[in-house]
């Protein structure tokens, strides 16, 4: 019997590993990709060729982000599309400066706090039409290409509208996700006419066309930014929305700007790491590596309990101050560097105890003055973009514009209904958003884009990434390949409060004794079916002039360079 338990347990360890390498960490997946020329790493492989031609025909980084965003847009509609919106970090190699794009859309200037009480609701609805804000991505590729671009927009959006007439092969990962959707979304009208095949949605290897998208995309590459928000297609829009119990109008579309906006950083052990400021939450990996920083992470090991215990206290005690203080800086005064100062981190990690914390409250900072997709590119000049849109809740909010050939996000769930909540609704305000791009220098020089998406896994995703390859020495695609921790149950934007300490979310890769270690100091621990975010990164070897590109083993994409 006991022999007979330890082969079985002897299996299952290999049958998780998958498969023995000879080079790296034992649950590294594969090598990073090299090469000096031009990177792309994208969460599906014909989104990154199409980078890679762009690239490979004289484009640059900004040109090459632009066309694989707007391929995904169709070949991975579960994660993101023009009705969603865009944030950005863009490495220029001629100034030596990183510029941030907030290209996030705004709430209706009809709709009101008040409007969602008096109809009876204590929170604001998750699918349907009244969390749909204006979508932002468009003017973001615009805003992109206008400061950076070096093609016309019409050739990079070519690729993508040919893809979308004569079809490609729905890839494994976003056909179970498609699928997934169809049976909650259908019920919008618009829907099913253009995302399913006679009500189902498309299997892993079948041809899917959306001549639809190919048609706005073409009218987008005739007319440019105003085409999608002052043509046909806003006044689409804003019909389709009357017509069906919402709030966008023509006017919300016509009116909305995106803005650029200066990256925050903390330096991790000699590394700055590099986020947007809300109304994203990119400043909470900030605060905890803050924390993280202070502790000698260096001499623990990713499967020490002592390292894991520390992690999670640390995303807790930021995720409170992400409840209080994250939401548009145009309607509230953000400490935004006192929330990713080392004096308030130490003041905070003061906190943290032998035992995990039931519940913590904000901080008081001193003011001063899932899905989503990810991808990163990178030219022959250095310049490098780390580019994140998104629908929210995957496909969106459902509501499917007549013959348009995407679907509007549903963003707008994330506002709170309490008034005294930086994040309450009003119109005309952008909500709080989840997805967040980064980016790493080093010495002033660029040393990694990257990103991870999936909504609050984000930000403590993206600590374990600078941490696992600055504390435990791993290479760009270890760092994504290792087993993650993934907590939940942390205060939300939305007024919600973490509930006795939350849930600690682990990978298969970390040991029972680690698990039993961390139960013992008052942790919950469970599996989860893929909370564990998407992962690509280009890391920058300045010495060699050498790209290392990587892509995430668990979703469709794929790092490739030239």
């Amino acid at each position: 019997m006991r022999l007979t338990l330890f082969f079985t347990c002897t299996l299952i360890t290999c049958l998780a590993q998958g498969a023995d390498r000879v080079t790296g960490k034992s649950f590294a997946t594969r090598s990073a990709v090299m090469a000096t020329s031009g990177m792309a790493a994208t969460s599906q492989p014909l989104a990154t060729q199409v980078a890679l031609d762009v690239l490979k025909s004289g484009g640059n980084a900004i040109d090459a982000a632009i066309a694989a965003n707007a391929m995904l847009g169709l070949v991975e509609p579960t994660g993101n599309g023009i009705g969603g919106d865009l944030f950005a970090i863009v490495w220029d190699a001629k100034s030596k400066k990183l510029y941030g794009l907030n290209a996030s859309g705004r709430s209706p200037k009809s709709l009101s706090r008040q409007w969602f009480i008096d109809n009876g609701h204590s929170s604001i609805p998750s699918h349907g039409p009244l969390p749909v804000s204006v979508p932002g991505a468009v003017d973001g590729w615009f805003m992109l290409h206008d400061r950076f671009g070096s093609k016309p927009m019409a050739e990079l959006l070519q690729p993508t509208i040919d893809y979308a007439n004569n079809g490609f092969p729905v890839t494994d990962l976003i056909a179970y996700y498609w699928n997934r959707s169809v049976p909650i979304l259908s019920q919008w009208p618009g829907f099913s006419k253009q995302f399913t095949n006679n009500g189902k949605a498309p299997a892993a290897g079948e041809i899917w066309k959306n001549p639809y998208l190919a048609n706005t995309l073409q009218k987008i590459a005739k007319g440019g930014r105003d085409a999608f928000y002052k043509g046909d297609i806003a006044r689409t829009i804003g019909d389709y929305m009357q017509a069906n119990g919402g709030f966008l109008s023509y006017e919300d579309m016509a009116s909305h700007r995106s803005n650029w906006i200066d990256p925050v950083s903390t330096n991790y052990r000699g590394y700055d790491v590099w986020e947007l400021p809300p109304n994203g939450q990119g400043i909470a990996a900030l605060q905890i590596l803050n924390i993280m920083e202070l502790h000698d992470v260096g001499s623990m090991s990713l499967d020490d309990p002592e390292y894991l215990h520390l992690f999670i206290e640390a995303k807790k005690l930021a995720f409170e101050d992400r409840a209080k203080f994250y939401a548009d800086p145009e309607f509230n005064d953000i400490p935004v560097q006192g929330l990713i100062s080392k004096s308030y981190a130490k003041k905070r990690a003061e906190l943290i105890k032998e035992k995990a914390g039931r519940s913590y409250p904000a901080g008081n900072p001193a003011l001063e003055d899932g899905d989503t997709i990810y991808l990163t590119t990178a030219d022959k000049d250095g310049n490098m973009v780390s580019l994140i849109q998104s629908n929210y809740r995957g496909m969106g909010s459902g509501m499917t514009p007549t013959d348009l050939g995407f679907i509007l996000q549903d963003r707008g769930e994330m506002f709170s209904l309490d008034e005294n909540h930086f994040n309450a609704f009003e119109g005309g305000k952008r909500p709080f958003h989840t997805i967040i791009p980064a980016f790493v220098t080093k010495d002033g020089k660029p040393w990694m884009s990257f990103g991870l998406m999936g909504g609050a896994m984000q930000p403590q995703g993206h600590a374990q990434i600078v941490i696992n390859m600055i504390d435990f020495g791993m290479d760009v695609q270890e760092a994504g390949d290792a087993p993650r921790i993934h907590h939940t149950g942390s205060s939300e934007p939305t007024g919600e409060h973490m509930i006795d300490g939350g849930i600690v979310n682990l990978e298969t890769g970390f040991s029972y004794e680690t698990i039993r270690s961390l139960m013992r100091k008052g942790h919950k621990i469970q599996f989860a079916n893929g909370p564990y975010g998407g992962y690509q990164a280009i890391q920058y070897d300045a010495e060699q002039g050498v790209y290392h590109g990587a892509s995430e083993s668990r979703k469709d994409g794929q790092a490739s360079g030239y």
